[in-house]
């Protein structure tokens, strides 16, 4: 039986790359390769792919956004996120979205197609260096929160919803039309209420307390 695997990445030599890469194998194959996930729905029903690989950064719907999506409405199709960057908000949010794992995008490719199988299986495959970011996370925010009473404005709410989908400060001042200075005073304000000093421990918080 051939894995299905649907590739979103915005570099379209990288994306070849991958297309090329699974197509080689006998086990599996790319039924769709897409340069952003702003017609998600629409790529998702014509791939129905098993395993999703997903880069966390892309023009318009984020990957983490996307993640969250293809979780609610394809529960049973695994997510593989690629990305570059190493940041302890993003893995987390990546992670607490739905993504099965994440591997960083220099890694081999035999690591990657031993990743996808892991990912098909129901593991969570990652990179050396994230996994031990993701232990010191979850190990720090399990004895770090508590369980409180948190009075966020509605607009801090709604950046506070934001930055855990992955958005930047700009993304986040094009999309409330505000400056980029009115979204850091009110992150600012969101870091004095919730008790926490960087965008990871936030969203991590969000998330564990219900808070968007």
């Amino acid at each position: 039986m051939e894995i299905k695997v649907a590739i979103f990445e915005d570099s379209k030599p990288l994306r070849e790359s991958l297309q090329q890469l699974v197509n080689s194998r006998e086990d599996m194959i790319c039924t769709g390769a897409f340069a952003d996930a702003n017609k998600l729905m629409r790529n998702m029903q014509s791939a129905n792919p098993d395993v999703v690989m997903m880069d966390i950064n892309m023009p318009g719907t984020s990957g983490i956004e996307a993640v969250q999506i293809i979780k609610e409405k394809f529960p049973n199709v695994q997510i593989l996120m690629q990305t570059v960057f190493e940041e302890n908000d993003k893995i987390f949010a990546a992670l607490c979205a739905g993504a099965s794992g994440y591997m960083l995008k220099k890694t081999t490719p035999q690591k990657m197609i031993e990743a996808i199988h892991e990912t098909y299986d129901g593991g969570a495959p990652m990179t050396a260096s994230v996994a031990v970011k993701v232990l010191e996370m979850f190990r720090h925010q399990s004895t770090a929160m508590k369980n409180e009473f948190i009075d966020l404005s509605e607009r801090e709410k709604e950046i506070l919803g934001w930055l855990v989908k992955g958005k930047s400060y700009n993304a986040i001042a094009e999309t409330c039309f505000v400056s980029i200075d009115t979204v850091k005073t009110h992150v600012k304000h969101i870091y004095e209420k919730l008790h926490v000093h960087s965008k990871s421990e936030a969203v991590a918080k969000a998330i564990h307390q219900k808070l968007v």
